[in-house]
């Protein structure tokens, strides 16, 4: 037991000058992703974000007919800054790192922001480290978090998934073409979760959830094609009821989505667990839809 602990004590300085040299480097590279958007600089941006997050937000720009890069820079507010948090700690695996911070996060959205936790997410470039995302954690119905945090205690963290850098780089997705027609999935699928895939590009996942996405690459002109699953989850019956549909968007305003392909099961009805299907999009339709 001795023995342990004074490994443990020895382990200590070398934890933290881990911590402490791998700090710099992350907030150097949020700080300029950060000037970045908020000089709408694109090629700094470009230069400073993880390549699977590019094209990911690409996609989404250009599958809601939006032009990219500018769109990138089209934001309510700045990303917070880092002034006045509470630097908690930065981890490393492999090409991936985390660090994670504690105290009033500002959104600029109005109001007085309040103590919760922010955890920045890096992959390893060849020139660095480049930034990936943030994940913001509300703590406001967990206040004895709040207080453990606010007196160094991390022991929250070691339960909190994006506190955990995973070491694996996500892949950068296909690079969609520009949309012709904005679509999107909408699922509601309590105790379930469904996989969705459309024209083998644009992937989604819904777990007990009643929501909607964005297509990548919008709807093609001719046939798409609509694959899914379903599966129970821990706690479900397996008997609710379920909808899956894609939906049109119109860009003219006022007009209604135009429902293109639906799967819908009621409470206790059997289901696929998984199948495919398709809908059409003629040129009329797109042309209609897009207000031309």
């Amino acid at each position: 037991m001795k023995r342990h602990i004074l490994l443990m004590i020895l382990a200590m300085p070398a934890i933290c000058g881990a911590q402490e040299s791998l700090r710099p480097g992350l907030e150097k590279t949020y700080a300029v992703w950060r000037n970045a958007l908020i000089q709408k600089d694109a090629r700094t941006w470009q230069m400073v974000t993880a390549r699977h997050r590019r094209v990911e937000v690409r996609n989404r720009i250009v599958s809601e007919k939006r032009a990219f890069p500018a769109a990138v820079f089209d934001l309510p507010a700045p990303p917070p800054g880092l002034d006045g948090l509470t630097f908690l700690e930065a981890k490393q695996n492999g090409a991936t790192a985390k660090a994670a911070y504690f105290g009033k996060v500002d959104f600029g959205v109005g109001g007085e922001p309040t103590n919760n936790l922010l955890v920045l997410s890096f992959v390893k470039g060849g020139r660095g480290w480049l930034y990936d995302k943030a994940d913001f954690v509300n703590l406001t119905a967990l206040p004895d978090v709040r207080k453990e945090l606010a007196a160094g205690d991390l022991s929250y963290l070691r339960g909190v998934p994006e506190a955990q850098p995973s070491g694996i780089v996500p892949p950068a997705p296909i690079v969609a073409n520009p949309a012709t027609t904005i679509a999107k999935v909408y699922v509601f699928c309590p105790g379930r979760e469904v996989e969705v895939q459309v024209n083998k590009i644009s992937r989604h996942r819904f777990a007990n959830a009643k929501e909607a996405e964005v297509i990548t690459g919008g709807a093609r002109l001719g046939s798409n094609e609509v694959q899914y699953s379903i599966k129970k989850l821990e706690g479900g019956t397996g008997m609710e009821a379920l909808t899956i549909r894609v939906y049109l968007m119109s860009e003219v305003e006022g007009k209604k989505p135009l429902k293109v392909f639906e799967y819908q099961i009621k409470e206790k009805e059997p289901f696929k667990p998984y199948d495919t299907g398709t809908f059409n999009l003629d040129a009329a339709t797109a042309a209609k839809l897009s207000g031309k």
